[in-house]
């Protein structure tokens, strides 16, 4: 792998603001939709059941192709591949601005997803050869990270702002703007470096037989309601996913340079910490989807009002994220993370008891902050124990594989959700749904997304190891200069 060169690169901290502002685009497209969908919905003729692809075909390509990715950078070059992904996300922004129906619209999300999958994980690998190893590393992560988070709340504000003064169209304009300046800045500061490529190979086909077996899989559920759980074309649909992921895994096991060494799923602490990505992916990603339809549809906000809306719960995941590190350091990792589950559990719960008569005070506020403090709670721990007793040499991939399932659970979990929520509104409503019939499809939703966080409480209580959590936060310490242990 290719270092950093002595004398440091002069340029490194301008290079650091372009990689930032790319992440922060890639971040930001995961949440600037969702309060954009009403007006997307309306314009577009989407159906109830079909909205939800709008999020789903930008997460399930971002997550299948998201190690492919890194493993292009790594081999490729990562500046070049960085670029490539850059061009690539802004096309498929301009198409999706442009789209005039539901379709060309999915389709651009699904190309910006690819691109983000190629952007984000060379832009981190740039941050970690640019940059030598120490404090100076530690300070741009910790920039990179902190930008990384804002993204995500901003998202929703912007969102907001965008739809409300210039159309939901521009909530994938602002893309381009951003990601063709950061192209064409990037050869100006940012230095090529690649690994060596002999015996390496890209995995190509393992990567589409998992986003392929992920896709069939959603598309099944969403459709399940449709067709019948017991029509041929849901069992056939099931049936088929499991053999396309079937099939990647063998792909996997025979692989020279696999996207995933199936053994890596040994380490019990690091494959938990997977799983339990899924379910707080799961339970959570749904929750801004579902939020912002029901202070639209049902509260009758404006894009603008249920943006600021999200203002409480952003700035509580910024700020309990943040003190989460601090309290990690104090208690440990697993009751941190049994106290973030525990905390989403509470959060959507309470979200379950919505009200079509309800308030944004009564119903929206006290659950968003609460469930927005289980989620800082729960990703910075989880980080954690993705990467316990992981070897240096497979701490991208751990990073990578935690990143994965969470946008794979995310794109579960709202094709389940969305799926329990149409079932309720179509069985009580005989037309349009009324702002009843939504809000008891929601209410069924936040119900079984508690189910989600709950399991995540149970397994974590049961599969996390204090051992191998003792282990990772003491390497953490070490890499940041502390010499006070830690528990786990």
């Amino acid at each position: 792998m290719s270092h950093p060169q002595s004398p440091p690169d002069p340029k490194r901290w301008i290079a650091l603001v372009l990689l930032c502002a790319a992440q922060f685009m890639v971040v930001l497209d995961a949440s600037i939709v969702n309060v954009a969908m009403p007006s997307i919905q309306t314009d577009l003729h989407f159906s109830q059941e079909n909205l939800q692809w709008v999020v789903n075909a930008y997460t399930l390509v971002f997550g299948g192709f998201l190690l492919l990715g890194g493993r292009m950078a790594d081999l490729l070059g990562r500046r070049r591949v960085f670029i490539i992904g850059l061009g690539l996300f802004s096309l498929a922004s301009l198409l999706g601005g442009f789209a005039t129906t539901d379709d060309q619209l999915v389709a651009a999300r699904a190309i910006q997803g690819l691109g983000a999958a190629i952007i984000s994980p060379a832009a981190l690998s740039i941050v970690t050869t640019t940059f030598a190893e120490g404090s100076e590393r530690n300070k741009a992560l910790g920039i990179w990270g902190a930008i990384a988070g804002l993204g995500g709340a901003a998202g929703v504000l912007l969102g907001g702002m965008l739809t409300e003064w210039a159309g939901w169209e521009w909530v994938l304009f602002v893309n381009v703007p951003i990601g063709l300046a950061a192209a064409v800045l990037t050869p100006r500061f940012v230095q090529e470096s690649r690994m060596d490529r002999r015996g390496q190979n890209f995995d190509v086909l393992g990567a589409l037989t998992i986003t392929a077996g992920l896709v069939l899989l959603v598309y099944t559920l969403v459709k399940a309601e449709e067709f019948g759980w017991g029509s041929g074309r849901t069992i056939g649909g099931l049936a088929g996913a499991a053999a396309l992921i079937g099939v990647f895994l063998l792909i996997e096991s025979r692989s020279r340079s696999p996207l995933v060494p199936l053994g890596f799923f040994r380490q019990r602490t690091p494959a938990s910490a997977n799983v339990l990505s899924v379910l707080i992916a799961a339970s959570l990603f749904s929750m801004f989807f579902f939020v912002s339809l029901y202070l639209q549809r049902v509260l009758e906000f404006s894009a603008l009002e249920a943006g600021l809306a999200y203002l409480p719960l952003a700035g509580t995941i910024v700020v309990s994220a943040g003190i989460a590190s601090q309290v990690v350091e104090k208690v440990g990792v697993k009751p941190a993370l049994v106290f973030g589950l525990s905390a989403i559990a509470v959060g959507l719960f309470w979200f379950s008891r919505v009200d079509a008569d309800g308030s944004y005070a009564a119903d929206v506020l006290g659950p968003s902050i609460v469930a927005a403090i289980g989620l800082g709670f729960s990703f910075v721990p989880v980080t954690i124990a993705a990467v316990a007793g992981v070897s240096d040499d497979e701490a991208g991939l751990a990073s990578g594989l935690v990143n994965t399932s969470q946008q794979v659970g995310g794109a579960l979990g709202l094709a389940v959700l969305a799926t329990i929520a149409n079932s309720t509104t179509n069985g009580l409503a005989n037309g349009p749904a009324s702002p009843v019939a939504l809000t008891e499809g929601f209410q069924d939703a936040f119900l079984v997304g508690t189910g989600f966080a709950l399991a995540g409480v149970v397994l974590a209580l049961v599969l996390l190891r204090h051992r191998e959590l003792r282990e990772a936060q003491r390497q953490l310490a070490a890499r940041e200069g502390g010499a006070v242990p830690v528990q786990a």
